[in-house]
């Protein structure tokens, strides 16, 4: 059997380094010069950095025993700090309710509270298709969604949080309330959900180490991994799929097809597609990401991993300070590497900026929000990223559905990853879809790849500790 993948992101390099295993022949395809996706990491002014921050945390024992047979002892324990910088005060993330109270006066603590009691009082009703703010106004109260969720989420999507679908909050903040916020601070409450982890799992050589050790060890067995190839398309001949057609219109047989690409591009290029399925795609979007990473000269700016950051009058969204990851990353250098993070669709004006542009707002906003505070910037660099973040526009689970349950007639193809299953993806979700897709395949499993990061309890049995592995 051979299979061809497209896509060398963390679903992508998964599933070529399962079915590597099991004695699968596979070739993968990747249109950029190294393999990671988002999850990559680069090399700048000496020292590693990756895409933006990435955590990794799984309680799936499948998912932590792939990490762990890559990371082997190459890795250390990080201990997680996120704030919320909101009008130049830090706020913890989670909230943390008394930090919170304390840094809003009690003014508007008063108020906030008020609010949160008036909407355990009286809900919001649900609806059909429930939206972000709703959901999110339900478990925090008016005021704290206007103050900690609003800014932020409409920055990342572009979109108000009225046409943003409750999908995200459900993935992202998942259980997470205000009342489970008091329970956690008082010492009563579970803190099992990935919302609450205080310590996370990462690599020496960056989050794009596991991915490179995939693929030279797919390439050991016999496998090939090709970078700077995009594809075309993925061919179908009478329901299905039986090669890739290369960018120059070479065909490349497989017996299998996995593919991690945009679902939109997979499906908008190949041929007869049904009206009503094209005319799906058109209601699916991409979210872009410009990060802009920024040489400081000072070791020492503040103490998070990262800040999200919810100040109206900043364009950015999120900066991550790589000094507070693991000092292998930055070795005997004494300069810090900001990324600031900002998202745009293709079609905004921001996307087309020259990197010179978005370097200086990026300076003048790291010095606006008083981070910098009176250290040089050495110099920048940007990093543009199409299609990063599958857009949960309200309502389109039922345009998704219509792409998803035509590719689901097609044989011998399988779609997985962020980008590919158009699922707002962590890197362990990505990696148990790989998996999963490499035992379909192997071994004639019948796993349903589309629910994977649809169910929040999802075989959570196990965790990773300094002395690796620790069944729950």
């Amino acid at each position: 059997m051979r299979v061809g993948i497209i896509g060398a992101g963390p679903a992508g390099m998964t599933a070529a380094y399962e079915l590597s295993k099991a004695g699968i022949e596979v070739e993968v395809f990747e249109s950029s010069p190294s393999v990671g996706g988002m999850a990559k990491s680069i090399q700048l002014w000496g020292q590693t950095v990756d895409l933006g921050p990435h955590r990794f945390f799984s309680s799936d024992t499948r998912v932590n025993r792939i990490w762990l047979e890559l990371a082997g002892q190459d890795y250390e324990m990080v201990d997680r700090l996120t704030r919320i910088l909101y009008k130049d005060k830090f706020y913890y993330y989670p909230l943390k309710p008394f930090n919170a109270l304390l840094n809003l006066g009690p003014f508007e603590a008063t108020r906030c509270l008020a609010s949160y009691t008036l909407q355990a009082i009286k809900p919001v009703q649900s609806v059909p298709n429930p939206t972000f703010e709703d959901w999110v106004v339900n478990r925090f109260g008016r005021r704290l969604f206007a103050i900690f969720f609003k800014t932020y989420s409409e920055k990342l999507w572009g979109i108000p949080c009225t046409e943003l679908d409750a999908d995200f909050a459900a993935q992202r903040i998942k259980k997470f309330s205000l009342m489970e916020a008091l329970k956690s601070a008082l010492g009563i409450g579970s803190a099992n959900h990935k919302t609450l982890v205080e310590q996370f799992a990462y690599p020496h050589g960056g989050t794009g180490s596991i991915y490179a050790r995939m693929a030279k060890l797919c390439e050991e067995r016999g496998n090939r991994i090709h970078l700077d190839t995009p594809i075309q398309r993925v061919i179908i001949e009478s329901g299905r799929a039986v090669g890739i057609e290369m960018s120059d219109g070479t065909l490349k047989r497989f017996d299998r097809v996995v593919s991690c690409m945009p679902i939109t591009h997979l499906v908008s290029r190949m041929e007869n597609v049904p009206d009503p399925v094209r005319h799906a795609l058109t209601q699916l979007r991409f979210r872009n990401t410009i990060i802009v990473y920024l040489q400081v000269d000072c070791p020492d700016l503040f103490r998070d991993n990262w800040l999200y950051v919810h100040s109206t009058e900043l364009k950015t969204g999120r900066i991550s300070n790589f000094r507070n990851w693991t000092a292998r990353l930055y070795g005997d250098r004494t300069e810090t590497i900001l990324a600031l993070e900002y998202w745009c669709y293709t079609s905004d004006e921001l996307w087309s900026k020259p990197d010179a542009e978005l370097i200086a707002l990026a300076t003048a906003e790291v010095r606006l929000s008083g981070l910098l505070k009176n250290h040089a910037v050495l110099a920048g660099h940007v990093v543009k990223l199409e299609n990063s973040y599958p857009v949960y526009a309200k309502g389109y689970k039922t345009p998704l559905a219509a792409v998803s349950g035509y590719l689901k007639n097609i044989d011998n193809l399988c779609v997985i990853g962020r980008y590919g299953a158009f699922k707002y993806n962590n890197q362990d979700h990505s990696i148990l879809m790989g998996h999963l897709a490499a035992q379909n395949i192997s071994q004639g499993t019948n796993h349903d790849l589309w629910s994977v990061n649809t169910d929040y309890e999802y075989q959570e049995s196990s965790k990773i500790t300094e002395t690796g592995l620790v069944e729950l």
